[in-house]
């Protein structure tokens, strides 16, 4: 059975709450039942903001993801400090670490720490930490296919951001080769 939650955090401004939107679309697109959650600080632009996302087989009971998530990807410092306990055991952690200088003191979780501004910043444009980020879990628990997030992407979007699908492409590229030497391949049969 499939059940991912996933929490999405960062400053506003970040892309946190597109790149929750952009699972959840690609989670319909690929037929499964989903719900996302966004949820501001006082501030939007860099106050904090989260979202919630829930991918699943089965219909979707509640859309709040509190102390249960297979996964947190945070973008700074203080969602690392406020989400890194609500990933559970055996989940995933993934860290923006431009903006995150701490190590996650857990042993039962995966970590993937993923200079996401860096990384955008050599695409050309630092705006899409989010999508390097979104790369990144794309390639730790392949939810959805890359070509399933630019349909997504389209979509959530619309028409006057096609010319931005070459950089968003780019960007989740170098988020996926970030991790793939951390990633375990299944041994060939």
């Amino acid at each position: 059975m499939f059940d991912e939650k996933v929490i999405c955090a960062g400053f506003g401004g970040q892309g946190v709450m597109s790149m929750g939107q952009l699972l959840a679309y690609a989670g319909m697109l690929e037929g499964r039942f989903v719900t996302w959650m966004p949820s501001y600080g006082p501030e939007m632009r860099g106050g904090t903001a989260y979202c919630s996302v829930m991918l699943s087989d089965t219909p979707v009971g509640s859309p709040i993801v509190t102390n249960n998530a297979s996964c947190a990807i945070v973008m700074n410092l203080p969602s690392f400090k406020k989400f890194e306990q609500t990933v559970s055991s055996g989940g995933v952690l993934l860290v923006n670490s431009s903006m995150v200088d701490e190590k996650c003191t857990r042993d039962d979780v995966e970590v993937y720490y993923v200079p996401a501004n860096d990384l955008a910043k050599e695409c050309g444009n630092t705006r899409a930490a989010n999508m390097v980020m979104l790369g990144a879990y794309l390639a730790v628990k392949k939810i959805a296919s890359p070509d399933t997030i630019i349909e997504a992407f389209k979509k959530v979007f619309g028409e006057n951001a096609k010319k931005l699908i070459p950089l968003n492409v780019e960007a989740m590229r170098r988020g996926m080769e970030s991790v793939q030497a951390d990633v375990e391949l299944p041994e060939a049969a």
